[in-house]
């Protein structure tokens, strides 16, 4: 996937933002301002994704474009490396993992709305 792929597909998410709160080559999006994914603009491209810790270990041992979260806490997040050997679709679904285990965090409600908002997408 390119840069504009994947930030395509994270910006149909509801309510995501972006910034750039440490310098201009790493994008930070955010769900009610909780990161749940950085892009860095570099080659070859890589996404640090949140994710849950044992799942997070097992993505590591089965593919060699995913390690452990660069700049990171290493037990929740990862990088993967986008043209790698994770395919886009498995991409998406890492991403959707990550959008998850941020939201998680908030009350029942704010759940309950994203997941509805989400679902007519």
């Amino acid at each position: 996937m390119t840069f504009s792929e994947i930030e395509q597909y994270i910006l149909s998410k509801y309510k995501v933002t972006y910034d750039y709160p440490f310098d201009e080559e790493v994008r930070v999006y955010r769900i009610f301002n909780k990161i749940f994914a950085l892009i860095i603009d570099e080659l070859p491209l890589k996404i640090n994704l949140k994710c849950d810790p044992i799942y997070a270990l097992e993505l590591r041992s089965l593919y060699q474009s995913i390690e452990a979260g660069y700049h990171m806490n290493k037990k929740h997040w990862n990088t993967v490396e986008a043209n790698g050997d994770v395919d886009d679709e498995f991409l998406k679904e890492l991403i959707d993992h990550s959008f998850d285990m941020v939201i998680t965090g908030f009350s029942k409600k704010q759940q309950e709305i994203i997941k509805m908002r989400e679902t007519k997408f």
